[in-house]
This record gives C-alpha cells, sequence and structure tokens, in this order.
C-alpha cells in the first residue's frame, strides 16, 4: 500500500505547488490597486481568467472569495481577485468604518474596466467576471458596456437594492428618514461632509461621509438593481442564490419575474449569503458549466 500511496501523495504536492499566486498592483490613476492573482495553468494566457469582484466595504481576502479562488485553482482555472480602493491607495483588509467615505458605488466600474484592460495587456483573451453581493451588482453594471474580451458573467448573491428598500433599510437600521439625509447631502457641495454621527452602509456612526458618497449609494443616478442592469444584456450569465439569505431575499421573485432569457438561475438550499463551506464547492460546479459552454 505504501508504494501506491507516496506517489499520489508526491503527485499532489506538485500538482498544489504548480500553483503561482501573488499580489499584483496597479496604477491606472491616482490611486494604486492592487489584486490577487492565480494561475493555475502555468501560465496566466493559458484557459479563461476569472475575475472575482467582493461585495460591499469587503475585499479580496474574506472567505467566500479566497475559497472561490482556491477551488478553481484546484481544477486548474486562472482567477484574479481585486480589491477595491474605496477611495484608498492600497487598500487591504475590510473597510474601517471610523474612515472617512469619499468613495462611490461606481467607482467600481471603473476599477473593473481597470483590472480587465490589465488582464488584456498580459495577452488574457477570455474573462468570465464574477462578483458577490454588492459586487454583482456592480459587475452587473460593468457589464452593460463590457469589454469583448468578458464572454459571460458569474453574479453570487446579487443586489436586490431599489429605492423602497434603501429607505426603509435605512430607518429600520438607524431610526432616521432617508429622505432627510438625501435632502441634507443635496443641499451641500458634493465634497463637503454631512453632519457628524451619518450613519452610513454598514458603519453606525463613523467615520465622515462626504455628500457626493452618501447620494451616490442612497440616492443613485445609475440604476443599482441587478435584475433592471440585467435588462437589454445578451452576456451570457448565471444567477446564484440561497434560500436561506436573508440579505437579498426578493431577489428570486426579481428573477422570476423578469423572464431574463440570457439568465440561468440556480437556488442552493439551505445556503445563507455567504455560501459557506460545500455551498462554495455547488458554486464553482456551476461555474465550470458556465466556463465550459462560454468559452469556445
Amino acid at each position: 500500500m505504501k508504494k501506491l500511496f507516496l506517489p499520489a501523495l508526491l503527485t499532489v504536492g506538485l500538482m498544489a505547488s504548480a500553483v503561482q499566486a501573488e499580489e499584483v498592483t496597479i496604477k491606472p490613476d491616482a490611486l494604486a490597486l492592487n489584486a490577487e492573482l492565480s494561475v493555475a495553468t502555468g501560465d496566466i494566457t493559458e484557459g479563461p481568467m476569472v475575475l472575482i469582484q467582493h461585495g460591499t466595504l469587503a475585499h479580496n481576502k474574506m472567505e467566500i472569495i479566497a475559497t472561490l479562488q482556491e477551488l478553481l485553482a484546484d481544477e486548474e482555472i486562472n482567477s484574479l481577485a481585486p480589491n477595491l480602493s474605496l477611495g484608498m491607495d492600497n487598500r487591504h483588509g475590510a473597510y474601517d468604518c471610523e474612515t472617512d467615505h469619499v468613495h462611490k458605488h461606481e467607482n467600481a466600474m471603473t476599477e473593473l474596466g481597470h483590472w480587465v484592460e490589465w488582464l488584456k495587456a498580459q495577452g488574457v483573451e477570455q474573462v468570465l467576471i464574477a462578483g458577490h453581493s454588492r459586487g454583482g451588482g456592480q459587475v452587473a453594471a460593468y457589464s452593460r458596456h463590457a469589454d469583448p474580451v468578458v464572454k459571460s458573467q458569474f453574479l453570487i448573491a446579487p443586489t436586490d437594492s431599489t429605492a423602497s428598500k434603501r429607505a426603509a433599510g435605512y430607518e429600520k437600521n438607524y431610526a432616521v428618514a432617508l429622505a432627510d439625509k438625501v435632502a441634507e447631502a443635496k443641499a451641500l457641495p458634493a465634497d463637503a461632509w454631512m453632519s457628524d454621527n451619518t450613519s452610513f452602509i454598514y458603519c453606525l456612526r463613523g467615520g465622515k461621509v462626504s455628500a457626493a458618497s452618501f447620494l451616490s449609494y442612497y440616492d443613485p443616478q445609475d440604476e443599482q438593481n441587478t435584475v433592471e442592469l440585467l435588462k437589454g444584456q445578451s452576456l451570457a450569465t448565471t444567477i446564484i442564490a440561497g434560500s436561506l439569505d436573508k440579505v437579498v431575499p426578493d431577489l428570486p421573485s426579481q428573477v422570476e419575474a423578469a423572464g431574463l432569457d440570457h439568465v440561468r438561475f440556480e437556488m442552493l438550499e439551505d445556503a445563507d449569503h455567504f455560501f459557506r463551506d460545500l455551498y462554495a464547492d455547488e458554486i464553482v460546479e456551476y461555474m465550470l458549466e458556465q466556463l465550459d459552454e462560454v468559452m469556445q
């Protein structure tokens, strides 16, 4: 048995060591951007690339993103997981609520475009662009005008945001009428600070919030609802939802009502918003199916 087992173990070890993981940094504008690059094929240009965007105020080392990169590497699929700058130079880790907020929701689409351009410059010819939570909605927004190198999108519990939900959620969480805060922001110059102790996204009376940042998230000029963003698109799309997800509970009904022919919808029973443990394996299985279908 030892003669059979040891070579197999050695093979696994060699496969694991073949994965090249490194942080890459670019500076397309004033801020440096970083991302975790995983090359499992020996060459960044070999096979498709999966670009994975994290969710609200999160980062590329959070469990779901890191796990997806590991599982894709096991399948010899290359991946790139950026950190959104959120207005900070070379940002790492979760966003500290005590940090002042000058970032905007729509900045993500610009930064996604920078990373797609970087991949093209490396010689990558096929990209599946994926996103979790708000990152999924931002991917759907980017994909309305995606570069042709992006062949499909894979949205994991993407945002089901609507104006009424934003208003109800803000008042429930912070006991303040959102309309009053929006009116305050609109009365200020874009770069001015909101009143002290303005609660923002997940941050209860954290750092200062610029008027422009507040309006971007709570009174946006562009649509933030994923299903609405997918209307009029033709890019092959998969949406994954969890039956126990309390963050985007309206997503399944919104998808069903929209009747989008180019969208495949899959519900993972008993999964919550973060798809821990074996649910991540199921996500990658669906991702591999999509890669087989569109990456010819």
